[in-house]
């Protein structure tokens, strides 16, 4: 193995672990104590995030040391699992601006991720949003249906954008907007850009806010595109990379021609959501296991009996087995590449992991674990999402199966 590549570890280095104390602290003594009162209002819990980007949890500098300054690739998800640990609600109001950081690094041109990513989180006196929009009404999973067009005025040098975008974390309330739209129709996704939609720009506006399931703390919404004009200089790559791209596609359909711009953001972030759901399971799995413990039921406690015990015993064993792939996921991404869709492995096991080990823990709980007094009626709940974004269950089993034939698995 050569020598700029980090050796495989399962082992955490001292800086990491130092890291992973330090998040879980703020997880426990800041949002586990307020998670409850988030989810009931259902807003963004700004004073939360102000303390995040206090201690320094919130921002570019943290983001730069997880994602680009770490050659073993595991300290974002190790992050990522105390915090969401701590609260998926509250825990995606601080790591959601990353996606929208993670689109601009992954698309934009060294210039671009200096004078913007750090505009997605602003300071701790004066705390900002990033928001990525891909997600359309009539596109989720299929990415290569985005209907929202941008043309090129040659004279002026401009974009003009329009569409609406959904499902939008920090949608609307964001100061930095990533959009990922059509530029060619016909070439489909090969046939797209990302664009930079800068603070208060005119015609961009937030559609309807959603009430959803569970991470309700975390602001999500459409994102309205009429006629917004940005700058040349707000396409991501700049307008030669895209020319070039664009005439590859077209002369040869069939030939691969760089990744799809969102497909590109979602890769590189998926060990990182994946161990998301890790922390929503192990939350659960603690608390139901030190519930068992405590109570008495028969004249013992109830973790006595073997179908409790068992239950427990394949919990702690599939969030383990999870956590391992997302190790091995996120390694490979920063170190080598995904050979049969590693990445999407982490994230379709981690995802079911979180649902199923959280149905459980209601279930060792009883009538207690389904009333809103306990906790783990709200991490079932946030559990949930962790199946469907970023790629639903179905869309990581694509691109695994098309990874591991070499077919185009319709």
């Amino acid at each position: 193995m050569g020598a700029s590549v980090a050796d495989f570890s399962l082992s955490l280095n001292e800086d990491q672990i130092q890291i992973r104390d330090w998040v879980h602290e703020f997880a426990r003594d800041v949002v586990r104590p307020v998670a409850e009162e988030w989810d009931e209002r259902e807003e963004f819990p700004w004073p939360v995030v102000q303390e995040a980007a206090k201690v320094g949890l919130y921002g570019f500098d943290f983001m730069a040391q997880a994602m680009m300054g770490d050659p073993t690739g595991l300290t974002m998800p190790v992050a990522m699992e105390e915090l969401f640990w701590g609260d998926a609600g509250i825990g995606l109001a601080i790591f959601g601006s990353g996606l929208a950081a993670a689109g601009i690094a992954g698309n934009g041109t060294p210039e671009q991720v200096i004078e913007w990513v750090p505009q997605c989180y602003g300071d701790e006196n004066d705390v900002k949003l990033g928001a990525f929009c891909v997600s359309e009404p009539d596109a989720g999973s299929d990415v290569s249906g985005l209907r929202t067009k941008a043309v090129y005025d040659a004279a002026k040098d401009e974009w003009t954008l329009n569409g609406t975008k959904a499902w939008i974390t920090n949608g609307g309330i964001a100061n930095i907007h990533v959009v990922v739209a059509t530029v060619d129709p016909e070439l489909k996704s090969r046939g797209q850009a990302s664009f930079i939609i800068p603070p208060n720009t005119p015609g961009l506006s937030m559609g309807q806010k959603y009430k959803k399931h569970g991470i309700r703390a975390s602001h999500t919404s459409e994102v309205v595109l009429d006629d917004v004009r940005i700058p040349g200089a707000c396409l991501l790559g700049g307008k030669e990379k895209l020319d070039d791209k664009l005439a590859r596609a077209k002369e040869a359909k069939k030939a691969p021609s760089g990744k799809q711009p969102a497909m590109a953001t979602f890769e590189a972030t998926r060990p990182a959501v994946a161990a998301m759901a890790v922390g929503i399971a192990r939350a659960a799995y603690e608390y139901s296991l030190e519930y068992a413990k405590d109570r008495q039921a028969f004249g013992k406690p109830i973790i006595m009996n073997q179908s409790i015990a068992f239950m427990l015993a394949n919990m702690c064993t599939q969030i383990d087995a999870a956590r391992l792939l997302v190790y091995r996921a996120a390694w490979l991404s920063r170190n080598g590449e995904y050979k049969n869709a590693e990445g999407s492995q982490s994230k379709l096991y981690a995802g079911r992991t979180a649902v199923w080990v959280t149905e459980r823990a209601i279930q060792i709980l009883g009538g207690y674990g389904y009333t809103r007094e306990y906790p783990v009626e709200r991490w079932h709940r946030d559990a949930k999402i962790m199946d469907i974004f970023e790629g639903t269950e179905q869309i990581q089993e694509l691109v695994i199966s098309r990874a591991i034939s070499g077919l185009r698995i319709e």
